[in-house]
C-alpha cells in the first residue's frame, strides 16, 4: 500500500499543480500522512532547479502551518485521533517516555527531530499533549524545517542527480551528520 502511495506522489512531482500538491502533502505529512514531502521535493527541484528554493519554502511553510493541526491533535483530540497515529507507528509504549522528555526538552526535540527522517507528526502531536509553549513550538518548527527542506533542496540544485540517490537511501545519515554537527557547534559554544 505504502509503494503505491510513493509511486503516486512521484507522478504528482511532475503534474502542473505540483507545488500545491507538494504544499498539501507537506501540510499533512505534519499531523497524520505518512510519507514525508521529499518523495514529491527531490523530483521537483530536479526537475527545475532554478525553483529549489521556492520549493523548499513552500515546503517549510505548509509543514510549520500543518505542524499546527498535528498540535492541536495532541492538545485536544488525543485520545480519539492521536493516540491512533502513535499506534499505528508501533510507538505506543515508547511514547509515554518520549512525553516525559518533552517536558524537559521541548524546543530542542522539536528543532532536531523535526530535521531527521523521524516522522514529524510524532513531534507536533507530542507538542500538543504537553502544552509546549506555542511561540517556542512555532520558532523550532520553522526552524527545524527550513533546515531540513532547504538542506535537500540546496544539495539537490549543487550536485544534482548524482546526489539523489544518495539522499533516497542516506536521508537518515545525512540529516543526522548535519543535527550532530549542530548540536555539536552548540557545545562548543557554551563551553567556550
Amino acid at each position: 500500500m505504502l509503494q503505491r502511495l510513493y509511486d503516486r506522489l512521484m507522478k504528482l512531482a511532475s503534474h502542473r499543480h505540483a507545488m500545491w500538491w507538494l504544499a498539501a502533502i507537506s501540510f499533512i505529512e505534519s499531523s497524520v500522512f505518512p510519507i514525508p514531502p521529499d518523495v514529491m521535493l527531490i523530483p521537483m527541484v530536479l526537475a527545475d532547479r532554478r525553483k529549489a528554493w521556492l520549493y523548499a519554502g513552500v515546503a517549510t511553510i505548509a509543514s510549520v502551518v500543518g505542524g499546527w493541526l498535528g498540535y492541536a491533535i495532541g492538545a485536544v483530540l488525543f485520545e480519539t485521533v492521536g493516540r491512533p497515529i502513535i499506534e499505528f507507528y508501533h510507538l505506543g509504549p515508547g511514547f509515554a517516555a518520549f512525553q516525559a522528555k518533552f517536558n524537559e526538552y521541548g524546543a530542542w526535540i522539536v528543532l532536531i527531530k523535526g530535521m531527521t527522517p523521524i516522522p514529524y507528526k510524532l513531534v507536533t502531536i507530542a507538542s500538543g499533549v504537553t502544552r509546549l509553549d506555542p511561540l517556542v513550538f512555532t520558532l523550532a518548527s520553522i526552524g527545524s524545517r527550513s533546515i531540513r527542506f532547504f538542506l535537500v533542496a540546496g544539495l539537490l540544485y549543487f550536485f544534482g542527480e548524482p546526489i539523489r540517490d544518495f539522499i533516497e537511501r542516506r536521508l537518515t545519515l545525512v540529516t543526522t551528520t548535519f543535527v550532530l554537527a549542530l548540536v555539536g557547534g552548540f557545545v562548543v559554544l557554551r563551553f567556550v
